[in-house]
């Protein structure tokens, strides 16, 4: 059974879910290297988690079908854990129990409620748009991956596209940003509003209250400023309702942008054609047309060891999964490169992890470096737009503003260090 945005698992599903995927200490085989994935199936990241996950495992099953890594299995732990800190909590201590060396568990409350965990008992966890995102200075976060452009990152990108888009000069212009009033929704304002003031535009900010179902209000707003770029920033049902928002008031899409939380399924609510030409964060390609994807179509999908609907492989979040999971194996052949022998850890893996060097995941992803000092990996990806059928990349692969990223992540990280929040 697959979740979608309109259809949520039954805690009796969930269960069976978790029960399908965990593991059996007793059935456990000595060459296995152990991945927890507790994520939400059931209750906020449902439009997000089911094709995610799908990609995760399908890719895992690539990598199993094909002999492992170094004669070891990749096992995957997959419950559900429905957003609920206990639940995850619970999730976390048998994933340590069971000597997994890394935890993915898909959710920003839950990944900053596992941080102190993670840090304490050297497990890597994997916060991949989600989490803190001053996750990615290593040296104050050691064991905590975000191995994607964090939030910060992905503002700066969109507004060095508008800037590249205005003659190279966005002085005077003026941009609109509507978020989410929740700490997600008000995370890129640190970065916007530090590059206005080093590009001279004009900045209107329009909060909605989550979970971002009623916008009326808004929209008509922002078709008074007669902003030059707007960005919306939210996640689910506020995705789509800013987005129908946008097009009910004639703004053009062509200056309309998003996050990495945009997708086809969106489209399909929103109408497919009126939302052509609406831009996003992409962070890997989208598509069948990866090599990558193309083989896990042929050897996982056809033999029918596909972990989820056929028709979902592809989708913008499906290649997240398989991003991220890529990244996450590339970890494990880089720690055996280091240590042959193991012993397979935690901090086993978090060497090999930080060892990750201009891996392109054939050519899914950009050329990504991790360091000890630098779990977002370069903070590079690219600008899509939405073509009626599938998202097209406007511009190649490149970072923006890591200065001021950077100044933003290490005071963020220092606050971190000092309170412990």
């Amino acid at each position: 059974m697959s979740v979608t945005r309109r259809t949520l698992l039954t805690s009796a599903a969930a269960a069976a879910l978790a029960a399908q995927f965990r593991i059996d200490p007793a059935a456990a085989q000595e060459k296995v290297i152990r991945f927890s994935m507790p994520q939400d199936f059931t209750k906020i990241y449902t439009f997000v988690t089911a094709e995610y996950n799908q990609g995760q495992r399908d890719y895992i099953s690539l990598v199993n079908a094909r002999g492992g890594i170094n004669g070891y299995t990749i096992a995957t732990d997959v419950s559900d854990h429905g957003n609920d800190l206990p639940r995850a909590i619970e999730a976390f201590e048998r994933a340590k129990s069971q000597g997994a060396v890394l935890v993915d568990p898909l959710s920003t409350p839950v990944a900053r409620a596992l941080t102190p965990r993670a840090l304490a008992d050297r497990i890597n966890l994997i916060t991949a748009f989600s989490g803190r995102s001053d996750a990615a200075d290593g040296s104050v976060f050691p064991y905590v991956f975000p191995l994607s452009p964090n939030y910060w990152t992905q503002i700066a990108l969109l507004v060095d596209y508008f800037r590249q888009q205005s003659g190279g000069d966005l002085t005077g212009k003026k941009i609109c940003f509507v978020h989410i009033d929740t700490p997600f929704g008000k995370e890129p304002l640190p970065v916007l509003k530090r590059l206005q003031e080093k590009l001279g535009f004009e900045l209107s900010t329009f909060p909605y209250t989550p979970p971002g179902n009623d916008q009326s209000a808004i929209w008509p707003q922002v078709r008074r400023a007669r902003p030059d770029w707007i960005v919306f920033w939210g996640a689910g049902v506020g995705q789509t309702v800013a987005l129908t928002g946008a097009i009910r008031n004639g703004l053009p899409m062509s200056h309309v942008s998003s996050c990495v939380w945009l997708s086809e399924s969106d489209m399909d609510v929103v109408g497919r054609q009126q939302a052509a030409g609406v831009l996003k964060i992409e962070p890997c390609a989208s598509g069948r047309e990866p090599r990558l994807i193309q083989q896990i179509l042929k050897e996982v999908v056809e033999p029918g060891r596909g972990a989820g609907p056929a028709d979902k492989v592809g989708t913008a979040y499906y290649n997240y999964g398989v991003m991220l999971a890529s990244l996450m194996v590339e970890g494990v052949r880089q720690a055996f490169a280091r240590a042959p022998q193991g012993p397979v850890s935690g901090e086993w893996l978090n060497a090999g992890l930080v060892s990750i060097a201009n891996f392109d995941a054939e050519g899914l992803i950009p050329p990504t470096t991790v360091t000890r000092e630098d779990h977002q990996g370069g903070g590079r990806a690219r600008i899509a737009r939405w073509d009626g059928a599938k998202f097209v990349p406007v511009t190649d692969w490149f970072s923006a503003y890591q200065d001021v990223v950077w100044e933003v992540i290490r005071e963020s990280a220092a606050e971190f260090q000092k309170s412990g929040k």
